[in-house]
């Protein structure tokens, strides 16, 4: 692709493919041709294809590329494409690198070309070290993306760079810095050794192994056999987990009074096991919550309760608190009170209590939740507390990383959405709809909104635009019954019922793409991947759909050991880490299997 001297091409495809390993570690094809040669290689040199050697293609033309790896601007605006598109391509070479699939991969790649330009990434599975670099990497707009730079500081120090106003915040056009061109030569070729540098971070961890045809392994935890395991359960335990959580080498699951409790990934041997009250004689009914999982941490919530005494009547009086836990040893690393007093809410999941963020975890607090905080990830300080607005019951909601606040005005039928400013707390921008609605994610640049009732069908679904604001009202191409659960997974709405019914439709046009009688009864919430849709019922039988037509592919019964699971509760949600399915159920139990071999 040129000699060692030419400036790298702006725009050129930077994929998991045209990086190379060889005795220097991994490469991308331009800074390989600066790599010192090794004195252990031949003399000769390396023809095209082999190791170490550069493709024997043409040097790629400004907008061309391989879709999974382009930046938004290659699609939209090619003729616009700078630096910061190579930025992007290495965010999502390292999101390949650390879980095996692209950010944005989807079997058709008009759809991959969609998700690119308009979609969240999906960024599971990323070392909680790596995250922060590929979220910088991914962002949509150019001038949002760090520098050569300020990447080079990010993996030096670990310092993360200061937030930028997201383009349509920005009080008029963005300026345009022209640097001398000597300096642009140069930060290119810091950016193309950091990517190499973090290549080989990634490599050595040994998450995926990367080679010149961009192949990939079994994507299991290393010494993985299928399990099942229950964690200790007290004379009154009767309860399924709740929500679970995957990181490092842990699953952390909460529920049933449990705060957390932690298996291993491979093994499912139970280490540890606490609960949400640690005080004795406890009396209360928390169930504890997941509210998160990364970096070998988990965030849970606790509930010291108490009981004051006044005109020989007891009340128990709440003492939340939200906490941060290693989930390898279940040692407490901080813990921050959100809520004291008889009217406290749990800082929860299921009711909007808490919400998991970059920058930390997003809580109602107050006795009566009347502040919502920003609690700081790695020490728990509060980095911000702010009034709930008056007279609005309000619950904290999060979509693609960021914190919203979804309120319902007293004795009115609507519901406001803000988008709250991670480093401040403040609303950058509201919008009222109409209908109480539930805040289910967000798809495609698109927050997703349903009104879900116990008497009235649904008809339709509202989605807020995150860059213009605007709403619109998506009609159904076919009414959905009113006792159906709503999730949205994967970029596609999935209406659940009781009996094992099964409902996929688009959230962009409102079609119903299929349905399918999963065999699965008190279906959890759906789970999908690229290739399928998983969903399991209380006691633990589980169906693999085909995620485009809906077909069963393959089901597992439901376990004899589960207990006495009480089937009126849907399932609980399912973790997917790589190849490896973890599905809970029955009494504080969990199983696993390889969903290559269902």
């Amino acid at each position: 692709m040129g000699s060692p001297s030419r400036e790298p091409t702006r725009g050129r495809d930077l994929k998991p493919a045209n990086v190379m390993l060889d005795d220097n570690g991994p490469a991308s094809s331009t800074s390989a041709s600066r790599a010192p040669p090794s004195s252990a290689s031949p003399t000769r040199s390396p023809r095209p294809g082999e190791m170490g050697a550069p493709p024997a293609r043409a040097k790629p033309r400004v907008g061309e590329g391989t879709p999974p790896f382009m930046s938004p601007e290659q699609f939209s605006s090619p003729h616009e494409v700078g630096p910061a598109a190579d930025i992007f391509s290495l965010g999502a070479v390292v999101a390949y690198a650390a879980t095996g699939r692209g950010p944005f991969d989807s079997p058709s790649p008009w759809e991959t070309a969609t998700r690119v330009v308009e979609g969240a990434p999906e960024l599971d599975g990323i070392p909680g070290e790596l995250r922060p670099f590929a979220e910088l990497c991914l962002e949509k707009h150019p001038k949002s993306r760090p520098t050569p730079d300020e990447l080079l500081t990010l993996l030096r120090d670990g310092t993360r760079p200061g937030p930028r106003p997201a383009p349509d915040e920005a009080p008029g056009p963005p300026t345009r810095l022209d640097r001398p061109r000597s300096k642009r030569r140069r930060r290119l070729v810091i950016a193309s050794s950091a990517g190499a540098l973090l290549l080989a971070v990634t490599a050595s961890a040994a998450v995926v192994r990367l080679t010149g045809g961009g192949s990939v392994r079994s994507d299991l935890p290393p010494g993985w056999r299928e399990w099942h395991a229950a964690a200790k359960a007290s004379d009154d335990a009767g309860g399924a987990f709740t929500s679970c959580g995957a990181t490092g080498t842990s699953l952390v699951c909460a529920g049933d009074d449990v705060k957390a409790a932690r298996f291993s990934l491979a093994t499912g041997k139970h280490t540890w096991s606490r609960p949400v009250d640690s005080t004795p004689d406890d009396s209360g009914s928390d169930e504890g919550s997941v509210l998160g999982a990364r970096a070998g941490r988990v965030f849970v919530y606790a509930n010291d309760e108490t009981e004051k005494t006044s005109d020989n009547t007891f009340t128990t009086v709440a003492h939340y608190s939200v906490q941060s836990v290693n989930a390898t040893t279940g040692q407490v690393i901080w813990k921050t009170r959100v809520g004291d007093g008889e009217n406290a809410l749990a800082p929860d999941l299921e009711d909007g209590g808490a919400r998991v963020i970059p920058e930390g975890v997003v809580a109602r607090v107050g006795d009566n939740a009347l502040s919502y905080a920003l609690l700081d990830a790695d020490d728990g300080t509060v980095r911000w507390k702010r009034p709930m607005p008056k007279g609005q019951t309000c619950a904290v909601g999060s979509a693609a990383h960021r914190a919203y606040l979804v309120c319902q005005p007293d004795e009115m039928n609507t519901t406001s959405v803000s988008a709250l400013d991670p480093a401040t707390g403040k609303p950058r921008w509201t919008v009222t709809a109409q209908g109480a609605l539930d805040l289910l994610g967000q798809d495609h640049g698109r927050l997703i909104l349903a009104e879900p009732t116990p008497e009235t069908p649904y008809r339709a679904i509202t989605t807020v635009d995150t860059t213009t604001h605007r709403l619109l009202r998506v009609p159904l191409s076919r009414t959905q019954p009113a006792d159906a659960n709503i999730h949205l997974a994967h970029g596609t709405l999935y209406f659940t019922l009781g009996n094992g019914s099964v409902r996929a439709v688009s959230p962009r046009t409102g079609h119903q793409s299929w349905e399918s009688n999963s065999t699965v009864e008190f279906p959890g919430p759906p789970l999908a991947s690229a290739t399928h849709v998983y969903i399991a019922s209380p006691s633990g039988r589980l169906a693999a759909l085909d995620v485009r037509t809906g077909r069963v592919d393959a089901t597992r019964p439901g376990r004899n050991d589960a207990g006495p699971t009480n089937m009126a509760d849907s399932g609980a949600p399912l973790v997917l880490t790589g190849d490896a399915l973890y599905v809970p159920y029955g009494i504080r139990s969990v199983y696993t299997v390889d969903v290559r071999h269902l």
